[in-house]
């Protein structure tokens, strides 16, 4: 039912539309998926089941996070989040963006360049007009796949991140070395093979963590285990320190 409402609704509304009245929406739908079974660590519902995608992830019904959501939120909350911390965070789902709007004392600036997401600011992650050693902690969730020159991206990360500062670090994994080749340019060809249209590589984590540690940063590599209650999958995230 979920995934036919959104078809639905996302032919009919424009797309700026939809973000203003999605909230509403989601709202209603909720209603009828109350529960004791599940809870969502991002918006705290409680909820019978979460809405399971095509791809398989799973969205919360009320806001709308994915898995990987709810576990960052919940590892922010737990372990970053504290008065006064200056975050620059990259193309955040809906869901945690207008969570950071709820918390107050710290500064949250979120950025995008696609138009895909709601954000505060368009900063080209490979240019970021911000001075050097400006942010405490940055997050970088499924973009660096994205970029061509993902090694400049990385270095900017590294010099607007305050010393002992940390980037957290998730993009699509394969086994063996990193895959990218730039003579794929076109849309169907990046979906075949990068698994979606406007992806320029597939990271192996080896390599994605001796990219990040050319420019500088010490890299962590952590990986969850997937928990039902939470609606948690097997992940793995990149912590990086300068």
């Amino acid at each position: 039912m979920y995934n036919i409402l959104k078809r639905v609704f996302t032919a009919i509304f424009p797309k700026k539309t939809l973000f203003r009245i999605e909230p509403y929406f989601r709202k209603c739908y909720a209603f009828f998926k109350k529960g004791t079974q599940h809870f969502c660590s991002v918006c705290n519902f409680k909820t019978s089941s979460f809405e399971r995608l095509p791809n398989a992830d799973l969205l919360c019904p009320n806001c709308g996070s994915l898995s990987r959501d709810r576990r960052l939120w919940k590892l922010i909350a737990e372990k970053y989040l504290r008065s006064n911390i200056q975050i620059l965070d990259f193309s955040p789902s809906r869901s945690l963006f207008r969570k950071w709007k709820e918390v107050t004392n710290v500064k949250h600036i979120a950025s995008d360049l696609s138009g895909d997401f709601i954000a505060d600011v368009s900063y080209d992650i490979t240019q970021i007009p911000e001075k050097d050693a400006q942010f405490d902690l940055i997050i970088c969730y499924h973009i660096l796949e994205h970029v061509v020159n993902d090694i400049k991206a990385m270095s900017e990360l590294f010099r607007v991140l305050k010393p002992n500062g940390t980037v957290l670090i998730q993009t699509p994994f394969k086994d063996g070395e990193i895959y990218e080749d730039y003579a794929i340019t076109s849309e169907s060809e990046r979906l075949i093979h990068f698994g979606q249209e406007d992806h320029v590589r597939i990271y192996s984590v080896d390599g994605l963590k001796k990219r990040l540690e050319s420019v500088g940063f010490s890299i962590i590599v952590k990986q969850y285990e997937k928990d039902e209650y939470l609606g948690f999958s097997n992940e793995i995230m990149l912590v990086a320190t300068k």
